[in-house]
């Protein structure tokens, strides 16, 4: 990595690399659940991670509040960072998306919610029949997909500025 390389602060980073891992691995698991519904139970673990994002998602728009991102390369475009800003934007939406339209759902079940079996966190007053539940069902399927979208565009592009570009996108989030 060169001397001139601009990175986010640790936080940040921190922050992006801990909740990018929750995402996958919750994108995963519930595209995965039925096929391991017979073995093993992944949905609790699935709402624990969900709420855990939800909570270090709103840490991090609050921390990104307070630091100003480095500067994008010379070699990437008013349209580019413009592109960039806004898969940001969208990525921030449904790291919150997500969470609540799962925890609209998961308040309607009768399992209580739980995060990792250390204590219940509280259910909101929906039920099956309700349009909150039937909207958040419907949402959570379509955002998991469109999630599923935006981060194998965000890897590609983040390959692409290290790879081929050669720029030092990547690098200032590593």
């Amino acid at each position: 990595m060169s001397e001139a390389v601009r990175r986010y602060n640790r936080g940040a980073r921190a922050l992006h690399w801990l909740i990018a891992a929750m995402v996958i691995a919750n994108l995963a698991s519930g595209l995965l659940n039925d096929a391991f519904e017979d073995v093993i139970r992944v949905i609790p673990t699935h709402k624990a991670i969900g709420m855990t994002v939800l909570a270090l998602t709103m840490v991090r728009i609050a921390w990104r509040f307070t630091w100003t991102h480095p500067p994008y390369p010379g070699t990437v475009t008013r349209a580019q960072a413009l592109c960039a800003r806004l898969v940001q934007g969208l990525f921030y939406g449904l790291m919150l998306a997500m969470p609540v339209t799962g925890w609209i759902m998961a308040s309607a079940g009768k399992y209580p919610l739980s995060w990792f079996g250390l204590f219940d966190l509280p259910k909101l007053d929906v039920a099956r029949t309700d349009l909150a539940y039937l909207v958040g069902r419907e949402a959570h399927e379509i955002l998991g997909w469109l999630f599923v979208a935006l981060v194998i565009l965000h890897v590609a592009a983040a390959l692409r500025h290290h790879f081929i570009l050669r720029d030092d996108v990547l690098r200032s989030m590593a």
